[in-house]
């Protein structure tokens, strides 16, 4: 069983059509940003479940290899946390706008 190669993260569907979907009925870049967000909590959130369905495999005894198990366990745990530090980001650049005075 071989590992999957890494790939480019240009190569990657869901960040490529940003300035397509500001064209399809959106509202400027703020439309697109957030559906960028959803489409990166969708990804998370389908990550997350396929590693539910792997441990519940693992436990049953269905697992093909361990080894794979703890990859996608891995991956989805660093996808979270990416998630977190984003949102913990925008909100941080939030609260300095409502900050701001006029």
């Amino acid at each position: 069983m071989a590992i999957e190669p890494i790939q480019a993260i240009a190569a990657e569907p869901s960040l490529a059509p940003l300035a397509a979907t500001q064209g399809a009925g959106t509202s400027g870049p703020v439309g697109g940003f957030g559906q960028l967000v959803s489409q990166g909590l969708e990804r998370v959130n389908t990550q997350l479940l396929g590693t539910q369905t792997d441990l519940q495999q693992l436990a049953l005894g269905q697992a093909g290899s361990v080894h794979q198990v703890m990859i996608r366990m891995e991956e989805a745990r660093l996808s979270f946390e990416l998630m977190m530090q984003v949102r913990n980001r925008v909100l941080e650049a939030y609260q300095d706008v409502m900050r701001m005075q006029l």
